[in-house]
């Protein structure tokens, strides 16, 4: 007796937009009853995420030989017949082909080309996506925006994403009026460049205006998260969200990626070196307790020791806490990848630098919670974070994840904080 076909599976890599977008994916599929396939969802962010998807690809088809595997994201984007060309793929997606519910129909049907992948340029709008809830989890991703209208030297990601463009206010207000009703305890906005959000609309609509409108409208919504931001394009409005309004979560991921005011010119970003440390300074001179996390780039090319020493010194500097430490890694078509680069050896050794000074401030950061008492989210019946998305674990105790529960903190470990429910 055979079992049942197994249901369609989803397998992510990368950001949370990603991770938004798989849940559209999935909800597709399992309309499209695409029974034994499976969905890899690829990021193009590194050299090394688009070779750990091709890894995952040959594995899948070794574990599963009978199943059929659709290739998507940003790596398939990029380089569609590179995927096409792996004998174990039956179907490649493009970007914006992934969200339309009639290509997976397509699929189920026998009715597609092998590559469905269009110039992603051209592509002018982004439609919401309505989602009930993410599957195991206690938060919501909503995307606001996508793509990207900036030319970070470093970065392919436009080229995956094409230019920015918003999801319209009065749609995104309504997607989470929606998993709140469907007892959703926090929501966390996300997109590619989301400080951009609103510039392609029409009006004067910002993210600071869609933040407004989204906690006057949903007055229901307990908890509000943005992910990663533009530090230099924070309106006064959001900022003043962000610092005023208990709602909002007290935890924000940066986009800095260097401590150094000529690598940062060289990268084409917008800010400098002071620019990050004000906008920090000022953020917890509103907002003592709000928790800062980075990302962070060693070894681009022409990088030097005293140049590296300046990004080390910005995590006290800006009193960051969580580090995303992201090696150099050249990515053709990109400018940097034509630059002076730094030896492997050294940016390897530069990113353990960097990584132990994370740990340190993390460690520290943790140390000011014990034999204190705070607010968390169950993630799960023994786990959950704080409002500034410190990691918790209940000793002794359990609650319902989505739960909001108070916790006495009595230890950490420089990963995570444990505890027990206060009395």
């Amino acid at each position: 007796m055979t079992g049942a076909p197994a249901p369609p599976k989803v397998v992510t890599f990368g950001c949370r937009l990603n991770a938004y977008e798989s849940e559209v994916i999935r909800g597709h599929a399992r309309r499209a009853k695409l029974d034994n396939t499976i969905i890899i969802n690829t990021c193009a962010v590194t050299q090394e995420a688009t070779r750990q998807a091709r890894q995952a690809i040959r594995r899948t088809r070794r574990e599963q030989p009978d199943a059929r595997i659709v290739v998507t994201g940003c790596a398939a984007q990029i380089d569609p017949q590179s995927f096409a060309d792996m004998a174990e793929v039956d179907y490649v997606l493009g970007n914006q082909e992934k969200m339309r519910a009639q290509n997976y129909a397509d699929i189920g049907l026998g009715l597609t080309e092998p590559v469905r992948v269009n110039d992603i340029m051209s592509i002018k709008q982004t439609a919401a996506h309505m989602i009930d809830g993410l599957e195991g989890r206690v938060r919501a991703f909503v995307q606001i925006q996508n793509g990207c209208d900036h030319r970070c030297t470093f970065c392919i990601i436009p080229y995956g994403r094409g230019n920015s463009r918003s999801v319209p206010a009065g749609a995104l207000v309504e997607q989470v009026r929606r998993l709140v009703r469907n007892g959703c305890p926090e929501i966390v906005l996300t997109g590619v460049d989301l400080t951009a959000y609103g510039r392609d609309l029409p009006g004067d609509m910002t993210l600071g205006l869609l933040v407004d409108k989204i906690l006057r409208l949903v007055p229901a919504l307990a908890r509000l998260r943005l992910s990663s931001i533009d530090a230099v394009e924070v309106d006064e409005l959001l900022f003043h969200l962000i610092t005023q309004d208990d709602r909002v979560m007290p935890h924000l991921h940066l986009s800095l990626q260097s401590g150094d005011n000529l690598i940062l010119k060289r990268m084409k970003r917008r800010h400098s070196r002071d620019d990050a440390i004000d906008f920090c300074t000022r953020l917890r001179h509103a907002r003592p307790e709000i928790a800062l996390g980075a990302d962070l780039i060693v070894g681009f090319p022409t990088e030097t020791d005293e140049m590296f020493a300046n990004t080390l010194s910005l995590v006290d500097a800006c009193g960051l806490t969580w580090l995303h430490v992201f090696p150099f890694s050249a990515r053709d078509g990109t400018p940097a990848a034509d630059m002076p680069p730094v030896p492997g050896a050294l940016i390897k050794q530069r990113a353990a630098r960097l990584r132990q000074k994370g740990q340190v401030s993390l460690q520290a950061h943790l140390q000011t919670y014990v034999n204190c008492a705070a607010r968390a989210l169950m993630e799960s019946p023994d786990r959950g974070r704080l409002d500034d998305y410190s990691p918790v674990r209940l000793e002794g105790d359990t609650r319902p994840a989505g739960s909001t529960i108070r916790v006495q903190l009595t230890g950490q470990d420089g990963q995570s904080l444990w505890g027990h429910v206060a009395a």
